[in-house]
């Protein structure tokens, strides 16, 4: 019986360094966050696929609209919630999330793109246990609670949403 439980310690042990192992390092994976965000800022914006009274935008597979009012989506996918805010009054380069953001002054990441249409940035701020990932473009602005291992998938689909948005007249 003691053999038994010194092998299973063993295999958790070695299974155990190998998943630390396979995890970015916070450096690596914020440069990730900041090359993704950039990438997709500077991408056609995806097809929109949900429409809503005020607006209509790309929703990649996987996620459930749990809410919808004037200014809010909360979006779940996988157990995690996105809160997706849209200001209308505010036009694609607008900076106004993002200097509140910055005014926060707590972030690890704090990075902004701009192009002559629109101007956007991604936030990454650390808390007790994950990440508050917050994705911008104008006055659109997605967040979410993340760990390391998801930021990078988190931080393209977040946004592919944010780049796709296109308000009703």
């Amino acid at each position: 019986m003691t053999r038994i439980i010194k092998v299973l310690t063993l295999v958790f042990v070695i299974a155990l360094s190998i998943l630390v192992g396979c995890s970015p390092s916070e450096e690596e994976a914020l440069t990730s966050v900041e090359n993704i965000a950039k990438k997709q800022f500077k991408s056609k914006s995806m097809e929109t696929n949900q429409t809503y009274e005020h607006f209509s935008l790309y929703v990649p597979n996987g996620y459930e609209i749990a809410e919808v009012s004037q200014s809010n989506l909360i979006l779940e996918k996988d157990g995690q919630t996105y809160i997706l805010f849209y200001n209308a009054l505010e036009d694609t380069t607008s900076k106004l999330n993002y200097q509140a953001a910055e005014a926060n002054g707590k972030y690890q990441l704090l990075q902004s793109f701009k192009n002559d249409q629109r101007f956007g940035y991604v936030k990454v701020a650390e808390l007790e246990k994950d990440y508050e990932l917050q994705i911008g473009i104008g006055g659109v602005k997605v967040t979410t609670q993340t760990t390391l291992a998801d930021i990078e998938e988190d931080t393209q689909e977040m946004m592919q949403m944010a780049n796709s948005i296109a308000y009703s007249e």
